[in-house]
């Protein structure tokens, strides 16, 4: 069985606005009641995943979820009387950001010799606990070979648990055992915590991974504090190299010492403060690019064009790129509507290493199929939200209608 490293994205969904609902989200939060481009953010979306696949990387996709989701608003009651910040949740399209879809374990780490998959709750955040059935779906379809998957519902609600954003690996290749780093929060100061430390070993359990080959870290105040509501945003590791803030960590030096017992060999390329301060590494979301294996050598940074145009991380960039370490180059990608909700190019996608051929081809990206998105994004996604837009009943019905063009075209009736 040949294991590779697929990126699964998200197309954004038609319904993207920006309704600012992302409490910590300071990049959410800044853009709340502007005007969005769900035509264009789709657009972007694809174009970063049709120029990773022009780097020689496997490609995959999720299609969005039904948004406004009609179940969610039974659920709630909804009427005039109803919060408006409510009803936005049921018409957000947050699940195009795929890193916080599940918590993947690739089959060299667990017992069974399966890749573990167990979908995120999302509980802390209204506008996103709902998401987790019809993201299931996706997962239960797009990997239902069981002799290589293993598929897991969510973690207890008392737990919150938001998927791979805090969720870390280390290996000597993608298809050899690793080590897995899970980061949790236990103080936000004004903001609210994501990760429960509890759903982090949960999932290290259910997963059946070697506890010698786990770790838990928690995830600094600091970082929450400054907008990092994620891990991901201050952090990320690629085979043997971890990249991190020097404020990404509550006890940075323990954690690395712990990495380097298990692999003395490991890169651990840490971004002073001095340097890179964190309010700039969050404001360009350096830290949430993806970084990758390129199939001519060396490693990429694949960044979003808001740290590129910034003079301090292009600097540091240059630097690092120029040295010998294992990062060789800097790939800026415009994603500027996901961005301006607070999500990067690490964001939009979830790693799951995998043997392609055990995945359903429907969700594995093709010239074919990029096409059709492309076709029917520019036919059917609205150039324009406006928030005020959010409750209309004429805009649900064209939205809804363009998600079901996407899914019959795609021969994903099943997701319907």
């Amino acid at each position: 069985m040949s294991l590779v490293e697929i990126n699964f994205d998200g197309i954004v969904g038609p319904s993207h606005n920006y309704a600012g609902l992302s409490i910590g989200n300071l990049a959410a939060t800044a853009h709340a009641g502007r005007m969005s481009d769900p035509r264009r953010a789709a657009l972007e979306s694809l174009e970063k995943m049709r120029r990773n696949q022009a780097l020689g990387l496997t490609q995959g996709f999720f299609v969005p979820p039904p948004r406004p989701n009609p179940a969610w608003l039974r659920e709630l009651a909804a009427d005039e009387r109803t919060d408006r910040a409510l009803i936005a949740g049921a018409w957000s399209a947050s699940a195009m950001w795929t890193a916080n879809a599940a918590t993947v374990s690739p089959a060299p780490d667990t017992a069974d010799g399966r890749c573990h998959l167990t979908v995120a709750n999302l509980v802390t955040m209204p506008h996103r606990a709902h998401e987790w059935p019809d993201t299931l779906r996706q997962l239960e379809l797009a990997f239902a070979d069981r002799q290589h998957f293993s598929i897991h519902g969510p973690i207890p609600a008392c737990f919150g648990d938001e998927g791979a954003a805090n969720h870390m690996r280390l290996a000597p290749s993608h298809n050899r055992p690793g080590i897995e780093i899970f980061v949790y929060g236990r103080h936000g100061g004004p903001f609210p915590v994501r990760q429960h430390e509890q759903a982090s070993r949960i999932v290290a359990r259910r997963h059946g991974l070697d506890p010698d080959r786990v770790l838990f870290a928690e995830q600094s105040e600091d970082a929450i504090a400054a907008g990092a509501f994620h891990n991901d945003v201050v952090a990320v590791s690629n085979e043997l190299v971890l990249f991190a803030h020097e404020r990404a960590f509550a006890e940075p030096e323990r954690l690395y010492a712990a990495i380097r017992e298990k692999f003395p060999e490991v890169a651990i390329i840490e971004v002073p403060d001095a340097v890179v301060s964190l309010r700039e590494a969050i404001r360009t979301y350096l830290f949430n690019a993806q970084l990758v294996t390129l199939p001519t050598g060396g490693q990429a940074l694949v960044v979003p064009i808001e740290a590129w145009e910034s003079d301090t991380v292009r600097s540091f960039l240059d630097k690092l790129t120029e040295g010998n370490g294992p990062i060789r180059q800097a790939i800026p990608v415009d994603v500027r509507q996901s961005m301006a909700n607070g999500g990067g190019p690490a964001c939009l996608r979830l790693r799951v290493v995998a043997d392609p051929g055990t995945v359903d081809p429907r969700f594995l990206l093709d010239g074919r199929t990029a096409d059709t998105i492309e076709q029917t994004i520019r036919e059917h996604w609205p150039e324009q939200i406006d928030p005020s837009d959010i409750g209309s009943e004429a805009l649900a019905k064209e939205l809804l209608a363009a998600r079901s063009t996407l899914v019959e075209r795609l021969d994903l009736e099943q997701l319907a």
